[in-house]
């Protein structure tokens, strides 16, 4: 079940990173956050409250494992405006797959902690991270971000990618927060509603002082935060699930592989060429996880 969840999320992920693309260019990064969130919200209320899982986490008198969801969910609203300022300036398969390097801080940290990861599991990890950066990297935007670098040389990394890895460090860490500390105690659900909750608490606080607008967006740009808030929303709640199996490393790493799909939907939509390296980083993504199906 631990490899359908990372795949679940992974998918879905990658779905909501090529809307987020769109939706962010159309009312900007704060915006985007802050409405997908919302959205989000309200349903996963519809499903805790129709599951009745609402009454057995009000019943539960150990207050830690929502300390620990408190401090993942500034993480969370952190790392998202990072990553989310990243697609908005960057360049997406450039930014994308440092965003997908999560996964390696996760599973470090995992194993720091205790998690024992056979000799196969390993080398599927190892060849599904790599795979990931070469699927999700072209040589065509390579070269666009040095002619980029070269005509701005107070900048030697192109735009976003500073981001990226900030982004990437605190959602490695979320995770691993999220699979050691969080989901065995409260399951997956919920986490996830206390994140959605508490982000739209927090971005109306920080607007002014950050100079953001939160106003009401108008036009067909709502059909792309439609698509980030569920397809984003499903992808965390697979993740979650996944990650309370206790599969912590292997649960992170296939979640991933989020910026293959949306380089594939790239070429699919935009008609973009898979390049080599692409081709041989996919063929490495499905060698990864058979050896970690093993």
């Amino acid at each position: 079940m631990a490899i359908f969840f990372g795949l679940s999320a992974a998918l879905s992920w990658g779905v909501a990173d090529f809307f987020a693309r769109y939706a962010t260019r159309g009312v900007g990064t704060y915006r985007t956050l802050f409405f997908m969130q919302f959205i989000g919200l309200v349903a996963l209320t519809i499903y805790l409250a129709w599951t009745g899982q609402f009454a057995q986490l009000l019943t539960s008198a150990n207050l830690t494992p929502w300390l620990w969801a408190m401090l993942v969910c500034f993480i969370n609203i952190f790392s998202s405006l990072m990553l989310y300022r990243a697609f908005e300036v960057g360049i997406l398969t450039i930014v994308s797959p440092i965003a997908a390097s999560s996964s390696a801080i996760t599973v470090a940290l995992a194993v720091l902690s205790g998690e024992r990861i056979s000799t196969m599991h390993t080398f599927g990890i190892v060849a599904t991270i790599v795979g990931v950066v070469l699927a999700a990297t072209t040589l065509q935007s390579i070269k666009s971000a040095e002619i980029l670098m070269a005509s701005n040389k107070r900048h030697p990394l192109p735009p976003g990618v500073v981001l990226a890895i900030i982004a990437s460090v605190g959602y490695g860490i979320m995770f691993w927060l999220l699979g050691f500390f969080i989901t065995p105690r409260l399951g997956g659900v919920a986490p996830i509603w206390l994140i959605r909750l508490t982000t739209i608490c927090v971005l109306p606080v920080l607007a002014r002082p950050l100079r953001q607008s939160l106003r009401i967006p108008r036009g067909n740009v709502w059909w792309f935060l439609l698509g980030v808030s569920i397809f984003d929303t499903f992808a965390f709640t697979m993740g979650a699930l996944g990650l309370a199996t206790g599969q912590v490393a292997i649960v992170s790493v296939l979640a991933s592989l989020f910026s293959t799909v949306t380089v594939i939907l790239a070429g699919i939509f935009l008609r973009e060429r898979l390049q080599w390296n692409q081709w041989f980083g996919i063929v490495l993504i499905f060698a990864g996880i058979v050896l970690v199906n093993i």
